[in-house]
């Protein structure tokens, strides 16, 4: 194992103990036992409990009711790549605070200590079955995986590597849109990474977009849905404004679903659903038949 899966493995082992230890703790009070405070959660579908340890073998999916939960980046990459074959690029970005936001820098070092990451996004080489991409991952845990310019810039240089290696890019979504704290300097990041997408595009190469849940906002409104094909895991809330913001635009009661995966591939706006543990295989065969054998 080289320097670069030890890190990754580092960064594995430090986000099971910090899930461990800061996740709310929803196990059942009537057992009569001594339980770990957050290693057992309740399923926010179906209110049955679920082991934590557990859940990580079975790709965080719940073994009750096939919910499933949100990741993190690292985890996503360890089930999605092949073993030893990912390298991460785009390393050493710093964010800034252009606005001079109160309080941005201090909330910043506080995600990057508490999830071991540099910023909401991680890119790099990797292999899906044999087959190489250039594949891209949003972190929800890391402010709400929000767009800033550092994030803003590594999508788009994650579609600028791809140009370079001449190789398709996978990206997964889960995001809550633009990083209010830095204003401007966020939106400007849709156009940016649209326009990474076309010259990704105009090279005739593959761009496959994965929305897990949540992926909303500007990202939803810029790279995320510029796939060719697009993906997306059961029951992902996919949407710009939230449902309750709209209601509240609108004064009307919006349909049973709204939002959700299933309610978009219904209206087009996703190829397929595809269940978290199909999802390796899929990507492969995509990535095969691209290549044209």
């Amino acid at each position: 194992m080289n320097n670069l899966m030890k890190a990754f493995e580092s960064r594995r082992v430090e986000r099971e103990k910090t899930t461990l230890r800061n996740s709310k703790s929803n196990y059942r009070k009537n057992l009569n036992i001594d339980v770990p405070k957050g290693l057992y959660e309740k399923c926010p579908k179906c209110s049955e409990t679920v082991n934590m340890k557990e859940m990580y073998d079975d790709a965080f999916i719940c073994k009750h009711c096939g919910d499933h939960f949100k990741m993190r980046a690292i985890d996503r990459i360890n089930i999605t790549v092949d073993q030893g074959s990912f390298i991460e690029k785009g390393l050493g970005y710093i964010t800034l605070n252009p606005l001079f936001n109160d309080g941005y820098d201090e909330k910043i070092k506080k995600y990057q200590e508490k999830t071991n990451l540099d910023e909401a996004y991680i890119y790099g080489y990797g292999r899906i079955n044999g087959n190489p991409c250039v594949i891209g991952v949003m972190d929800s845990y890391f402010l709400m995986g929000s767009m800033g310019s550092v994030v803003g810039e590594k999508v788009t240089r994650s579609f600028e590597y791809a140009i370079y290696k001449k190789l398709p890019i996978i990206i997964f979504t889960a995001s809550g849109g633009a990083r209010m704290q830095e204003g401007i300097f966020s939106l400007m990041q849709m156009a940016k990474t649209s326009a990474g997408v076309l010259q990704h595009s105009d090279q005739g190469l593959l761009y496959i977009s994965v929305l897990t849940h949540p992926t909303t906002g500007g990202v939803t409104a810029s790279f995320a849905s510029l796939g060719d094909i697009t993906l997306a895991e059961p029951g992902a809330l996919i949407g710009f404004a939230g449902p309750r913001v709209i209601e509240q635009t609108i004064n009307q009661k919006l349909p049973e679903g709204f939002q959700r995966s299933e309610f978009l591939l219904a209206k087009g706006f996703v190829d397929k659903i595809v269940k978290r543990s199909d999802l390796k295989e899929t990507l492969a065969k995509l990535l095969k038949f691209h290549r044209g054998y």
